[in-house]
């Protein structure tokens, strides 16, 4: 399997953990990946780990910009499927600098294709394309327990 193939598998995988978060409550992120891990047979990766992880925690912020950028649509107004593709995309835009803008957007819109309806590809385009063009404004805070000088 290529690194290509592997990365895409990879944020399906994360993308399918926010989507089945988001109907579970309080259930922890390591029971939804053990979880979805049980239910499909398949072992979670650390690059689909470490997006739904960094998803889920910086969901607020994430939300906020996703908000600032829908032209006035609520985030509770978004189907699940599209809200949980636009809190991957933003949080890669925003947290994974080593990833190309092109394709963070590109993937975002395959899995709205995949998985959303008529006109979520081109919604998901146009709210991660609003938001790249404003990334370094938008860009989301550290973690509190790791100060703003480390590497």
């Amino acid at each position: 399997m290529s690194r290509k193939e592997s990365r895409r598998e990879s944020r399906e995988q994360a993308f399918l953990f926010l989507f089945e978060r988001s109907f579970q409550g309080e259930t922890s992120i390591e029971e939804v990946m053990e979880n979805a891990v049980d239910a499909r047979g398949y072992k979670a990766t650390a690059f689909s780990s470490e997006l739904f992880a960094g998803a889920w925690e910086k969901r607020e912020e994430i939300d906020a910009i996703i908000e600032e950028h829908s032209h006035k649509w609520k985030t509770n107004r978004l189907s699940r499927v599209t809200l949980s593709i636009l809190r991957l995309g933003v949080y890669e835009l925003l947290c994974c600098a080593d990833i190309p803008v092109g394709v963070t957007i590109n993937e975002a819109v395959e899995l709205a294709k995949q998985y959303g309806g008529d006109e979520d590809a081109s919604f998901v385009n146009g709210v991660l394309g609003g938001v790249a063009r404003n990334r370094e404004l938008n860009k989301l805070p550290e973690p509190a327990d790791k100060p703003a000088d480390a590497e």
